[in-house]
């Protein structure tokens, strides 16, 4: 794992003395990404910068330093990421003559690239990749995204040259760009918590989006093609279902989750696994451990308040397993601690509040390995979030109840306010009371007045409903989520919930979370759930062995049930949140006030203060607008950090 950042220029040049300095003053705000070492290459007459910090993960000596140049000396390479398949590369590679030096993965790419072209190898590639490439001859600079997004690249055109890097922070520290925060972004950022790709919140940076390929010339215009769409995958798995019986498929697929697990294994330096107790990191820790001579090294977190704590659960995992097992009780003093980095390291607002305790597992991690596994992916990929069944139960119940009736129902839901709504609920017999019950009626109230299956899901991701009301003077980008087309194509609404968080909340919400949150601490995340493979081979299997019978992860359990106890999985699913409900109330309390105070957000002229104000009153009365509160904070946070920014 590793950090990139270069300049391409079109107009003005650049001495090398001048170019050089550029880079490295990107390249150094990259350096918790690549600690090990760090480089720059030049080529003043062709106007390309192209700069690296490493993570020695695999060939740990000078032969997999970077910039890296093909041995014919036509494409310098620098890249972010692991490439599980360069065995088999480097295999094919001595057949057309080429001989590689070391056993990187990095040299396996280059030289792959340098004998098939970029866009003819990046379809051989298995694994988490970013990266730029400069072929000198045709004087044209690639920039790459694997499939699934796990590795970040941000890049944007500004005064005359392409800038590119693994976080905007490289972007920032080029002289000559004053930066503007994007309005309508924000709006998209107050609906989701997170800025969906290809938009960030700087005017005329973008995001390069999972699966695509950009290419530029020294005409300055770039060209951005896909060689790898999700939605078609998914469209073509459900029109063309696995054959065989079901026994047969799980066989079939358990090996190839094993294979996945066993290629991200592969490493010059100590790794481990992150374990939470659920399926999904269960699955993973299993695999490595049958997989493994040695135990493997297994890191949890928990909670003082119990309904959020998983840590006994994963624990208890760790034993059966016989891993090396180490825990961490977060304590709100530790959230104090990480919030006032949180602008720094994830630069533009974020507002999924688990990257805190991401973050601290990852330095409770990184003390004793460099690698990790994890179980990332697993809930998109098959089906596990709760929201699912929520959502088709909802649907159905709307579908089937005249619509008159039902919206009369819901806006006279929403005229009660959510902290009477809990006083009414706390008397009703057999009901577990909740803070988030009112909170939750609203949202399923306004989920309710939506007129398809479609807007409900969207409705029900949203934290802040109508964020044109919110933020001032913008108009919210609309993606994916809007697509009237992608029904069409994906009829069943399981499907489209599943394919609409693969492609949204997966690679800018989850993935982004866990990246920066180790990358601050030079810790490399592998995710064997998000192998391209498993991700097409997943989707060519019938839905009930995702999601039967209410029972989420269907397939992944059977895979699980044959290496853990039954008993020790089976339990309500609880997520990676944290109780940040209770700590606004609480130790947070004083900072949340000062950056929510109403003549602040006035002065600012950005948001509106009187909903946020209204529902801030609200939670310290009782009800839970953590979530969307917790939006604005971290806003408001990142404004204090970035004063430099216009809008």
């Amino acid at each position: 794992m590793c950090g990139i950042a270069g300049i391409y220029t079109f107009g003005r040049k650049y001495d090398s003395a001048e170019l050089r300095g550029l880079v490295e003053a990107m390249d150094a705000t990259l350096r918790h990404r690549g600690p090990d070492s760090t480089a720059v290459w030049i080529d003043a007459e062709a106007g390309i910068g192209l700069g690296h910090t490493r993570l020695a993960i695999r060939e740990l000596s000078p032969l997999g330093d970077q910039p890296m140049i093909s041995a014919c000396g036509r494409c310098v390479i620098v890249y972010n990421g692991e490439v599980y398949s360069n065995a088999e590369l480097s295999s094919d590679l001595k057949g057309t003559g080429r001989t590689l030096k070391g056993h990187s993965d990095t040299e396996a790419m280059l030289e792959a690239c340098a004998e098939w072209g970029v866009e003819r190898s990046v379809t051989r590639f298995i694994g988490m990749f970013a990266f730029a490439l400069f072929d000198r001859k045709e004087r044209e600079l690639y920039l790459v995204r694997d499939r699934l997004g796990k590795k970040p690249l941000y890049w944007g055109i500004l005064g005359g040259r392409l800038l590119f890097g693994s976080e905007l922070k490289a972007l920032r520290a080029v002289d000559g760009w004053t930066p503007r925060l994007d309005r309508n972004a924000l709006s998209s950022y107050m609906r989701h918590d997170y800025i969906p790709a290809p938009h960030t919140i700087y005017e005329g940076v973008q995001k390069l989006e999972p699966g695509c390929l950009l290419r530029i010339g020294q005409d300055g215009y770039p060209k951005i093609s896909k060689y790898w769409d999700a939605r078609a995958i998914v469209e073509s798995g459900i029109h063309n279902p696995a054959q065989g019986d079901e026994q047969q498929l799980l066989e079939e697929f358990d090996a190839l989750l094993r294979d996945a697990v066993k290629r991200r294994m592969v490493s010059d330096v100590p790794l481990g696994s992150l374990l939470s107790g659920g399926v999904d990191s269960s699955l993973v820790t299993a695999l490595m451990a049958e997989q493994n001579s040695q135990p493997i090294n297994t890191f949890s977190i928990g909670f003082q308040e119990s309904e959020y704590n998983e840590a006994p659960y994963a624990k208890q995992i760790a034993q059966h397993l016989r891993t090396h097992h180490t825990e961490l009780y977060v304590e709100p003093g530790h959230a104090l601690e990480i919030i006032p980095k949180l602008p720094y390291w994830y630069d533009e607002p974020f507002g999924d509040s688990s990257q805190i305790p991401t973050i601290l597992v990852c330095e409770l991690t990184r003390k004793y390995v460099t690698v990790v596994l994890s179980g990332d992916g697993g809930d998109e990929v098959f089906a596990g979030y709760g929201r699912y069944q929520t959502g088709l139960n909802l649907w159905g119940k709307m579908d089937a109840a005249p619509s008159p009736i039902r919206r009369i129902l819901a806006r006279a839901l929403l005229r009660v306010p959510p902290g009477i709504l809990n006083t009414c609920l706390v008397r009703v017999p057999g009901r577990k009371h909740s803070t988030q019950r009112g909170v939750k009626l609203h949202e399923a109230a306004r989920a309710v007045l939506q007129r398809d299956p479609d807007a409900m899901y969207r409705q029900m991701l949203s934290h802040w409903p109508e964020p044109g009301a919110i933020v001032l003077q913008a108009s919210e980008t609309k993606g994916i989520l809007w697509d009237k087309t992608v029904a069409r194509g994906i009829p069943n609404l399981l499907d489209r919930m599943q394919f609409y968080d693969s492609v949204t909340y997966l690679p800018d919400d989850i993935l982004v979370k866990v990246d920066r949150a180790s990358m601050s601490v030079s810790l490399e995340t592998r995710a064997p759930l998000l192998d391209h493979r498993v991700f097409e081979q997943a989707w060519h299997l019938p839905q009930r062995m995702k999601f039967r019978n209410g029972e989420t992860k269907w397939i992944l359990r059977q895979s699980l049930y044959k290496r853990v106890p039954r008993q020790m999985i089976e339990r309500p699913k609880m997520g990676f949140g944290v109780p940040i409900d209770h700590w606004l109330r609480g130790p947070l309390r004083d900072w949340a006030e000062n950056l929510l105070d109403e003549k602040r957000l006035t002065s600012q002229g950005l948001v509106t203060p009187a909903p946020i104000r209204e529902r801030w009153k609200s939670h310290l009365e009782g009800a839970n607008w953590a979530y969307p509160l917790w939006n604005v904070l971290i806003l408001q946070a990142w404004l204090d950090a970035n004063p430099g920014v216009s809008w």
